[in-house]
């Protein structure tokens, strides 16, 4: 016979123990009874409202966060503090960030012929008759000395500088966009970003004030007066570089550029003379400067002849061309009560600079 808890055609074949023992690993807790969507009526309920025999039950309220948003939190804020630690750590130098380069100082000299500016429609001859004989042609006028490290500067990084220092002469005196066009970011590209706002405001709103000149930063002649008669520009000089500062490596160029111009479309039977400019820049460079090979120039000295004192020298350069002579007159007035305006400046230019024709 089955016992109490048997059915009464005994425990079904094949599932020993019964139905018991295949839910007997569950414990069914309190807080898996509390947490069911349904629940039981008591008897007493189903007497008194004749209700179904079961009831659904209202969702558990938990106090605070749940586990999953507290993770959330956490992984934001510390996401939020591993940005701000790195901006504030990075070591590249942002143009938000970037702290603001030295501002170029300029003078622009304009050197005036005591008589006619000799010309002649063999420019050859012209160079060879002049004191631009031997000069180099082109970029091989610009060659770089010979360079050691410093207490604080590596070889190649002194090397960096010199060549950095290089490109920003060949593009600002001798590329023919520049010289005889408007392009100007050749040149930009090599300056310091810290430089590009006063670069900009001296072609926008150009000024005699020794800060925004624009023959101040790169050499370039009114195309509407004067054209190149020979592409191949004369070029001596010297470069050298110093260590300034433990931070700062500092690099200073001397070079003479002589150009061969002529009137703008005369064409090649027009007589040719020789147009002589001095550029005397100082660069800086920092350790971004050099990674970046930018430059900060912070001193631009300009000599050009034959020029007229009369005419003006800070946006484009308009040389006298060949049987011309200065008009006579005196270079714009410098007010002494005003030191914030550099003094205007014009000079003579030598007869043996001349070419001898």
């Amino acid at each position: 016979m089955g016992g109490p808890s048997d059915p009464p055609e005994g425990t079904p074949e094949g599932a020993p123990g019964g139905g018991e023992d295949e839910y007997g690993s569950v414990v069914f807790d309190e807080s898996f009874v509390r947490a069911a969507r349904l629940r039981e009526y008591s008897a007493r309920e189903r007497i008194t409202d004749h209700a179904p025999a079961v009831r659904r039950s209202p969702p558990l309220r938990r106090g605070g966060l749940s586990r999953q948003a507290l993770v959330l939190v956490l992984l934001i804020a510390v996401a939020f503090g591993t940005a701000v630690y790195l901006g504030v750590r990075s070591p590249y130098r942002t143009p938000a960030g970037a702290e603001p380069a030295e501002p170029l100082r300029t003078t622009v000299v304009p050197l005036a012929p005591r008589g006619e500016v000799p010309g002649t429609t063999d420019v050859e001859r012209l160079y060879a008759r002049s004191p631009a004989a031997p000069f180099n042609t082109g970029a091989d006028g610009v060659p770089l000395p010979a360079s050691r490290s410093t207490a604080h500067f590596s070889d190649s990084q002194v090397v960096t500088a010199l060549l950095t220092a290089k490109d920003y002469l060949v593009r600002s005196s001798l590329d023919p966009g520049v010289l005889t066009g408007d392009e100007t970011r050749p040149v930009r590209m090599l300056l310091d970003s810290g430089q590009h706002g006063q670069f900009d405001r001296s072609f926008d709103r150009p000024a005699a004030d020794g800060r925004h000149a624009p023959t101040g930063w790169l050499v370039r002649f009114d195309p509407s007066r004067v054209e190149l008669a020979d592409p191949g520009i004369r070029v001596r000089g010297t470069m050298r570089a110093a260590e300034a500062d433990a931070a700062t490596l500092e690099v200073t160029t001397d070079h003479t550029f002589v150009y061969a111009v002529r009137p703008a479309g005369a064409g090649r039977d027009a007589e040719a003379s020789l147009f002589t400019v001095r550029r005397e820049l100082r660069f800086r460079f920092d350790h971004d400067d050099l990674r970046l090979h930018q430059a900060e120039l912070v001193v631009a000295h300009l000599q050009a002849g034959p020029l007229s004192c009369a005419e003006d020298t800070v946006s484009r350069l308009r040389p006298l061309l060949a049987g011309r002579t200065a008009e006579q007159g005196a270079p714009p007035g410098t007010d002494p009560y005003t030191a914030d305006t550099p003094p205007a400046l014009c000079g003579s230019l030598a007869p043996a600079a001349q070419p001898k024709l």
